[in-house]
């Protein structure tokens, strides 16, 4: 079952490994779901059932004109849900999916959830306002989106060094692992790439934070400069009720690489517990 229809029918390409307890792994912006291959490979061998998938609009899903907005992007997700009969399953949001993980939580009132994680996520809120000054200004937003009409190709190229921090002590991946990101970025619809920007950078997704009732694992890396953690991952362990926060030191935002077999030690520990 390679695909399944979400939100309006679009077709959303799923990936569904092992068996056991589900785990639902959300790639970021601009990535798809094979941006979670080393943990996926280690959480199936380890016992259980992983499911990842392309959000619409990237990698091999359906690339509609619109839905680039967590409320629609959510429903997807609760389709996907629905389809597999998932039930006590973790949901794990990196980067920009920590917005799905948390919007899933209040408006699909967490059905199916036992517990989520967000890594590196830009939960609760990006977009710099007098009662969020930790954000980034909206001309930051503006200047990606400027920057992506102008030439997307050579934008994303120099945006996944900082990604992955090339060029720092704790972070930097080998020319191939850039190659990769950026061969996943181009496979993006760039009406997709260029909404969903407005997505992640404006959507206050504090109040859906009420909702947030299940164990959380918040892991951010200190020297994210993508996602600097001050307003998203040090604010999200405060804003949930049952949080545990995990910073890793000079970590850059694709910790997913940079840190793997960390992230995947975290994950597994978190799982079991």
């Amino acid at each position: 079952m390679p695909y399944i229809q979400g939100a309006d029918k679009t077709e959303i390409y799923v990936k569904d490994w092992g068996e056991g307890r589900p785990v639902i792994l959300i790639h970021g912006w601009p990535l798809n779901a094979d941006s979670w291959e080393y943990q996926a490979v280690k959480l199936a061998e380890a016992g259980y059932r992983v499911i990842s998938y392309d959000l619409r609009g990237f990698g091999r899903s359906e690339q509609p004109w619109s839905g680039y907005d967590y409320d629609t992007m959510s429903d997807d997700l609760a389709a996907i849900i629905k389809e597999l009969g998932l039930k006590d399953a973790t949901l794990a949001g990196f980067s920009m999916a920590g917005g799905e993980v948390c919007r899933y939580m209040s408006r699909h009132d967490g059905k199916g959830i036992k517990q989520a994680a967000l890594i590196s996520s830009i939960a609760p809120f990006m977009l710099q306002t007098d009662d969020n000054p930790d954000g980034a200004p909206a001309d930051v937003f503006e200047g990606i989106k400027s920057e992506l009409r102008k030439d997307r190709q050579q934008f994303l190229a120099g945006f996944f060094k900082d990604f992955y921090g090339n060029g720092t002590e704790a972070g930097g991946v080998s020319d191939e692992v850039l190659h990769w990101s950026w061969q996943m970025a181009m496979l993006a619809s760039p009406k997709a790439t260029l909404d969903c920007v407005d997505a992640f950078g404006k959507t206050d997704l504090r109040p859906d934070f009420d909702a947030m009732d299940v164990p959380l694992l918040v892991v951010h890396g200190t020297g994210d400069q993508t996602v600097p953690i001050d307003a998203t991952g040090r604010q999200a362990a405060k804003l949930a009720k049952n949080a545990e926060l995990k910073e890793y030191e000079g970590a850059p935002h694709g910790l997913t690489a940079t840190h793997a077999d960390q992230l995947t030690g975290d994950l597994l520990a978190f799982l079991k517990g």
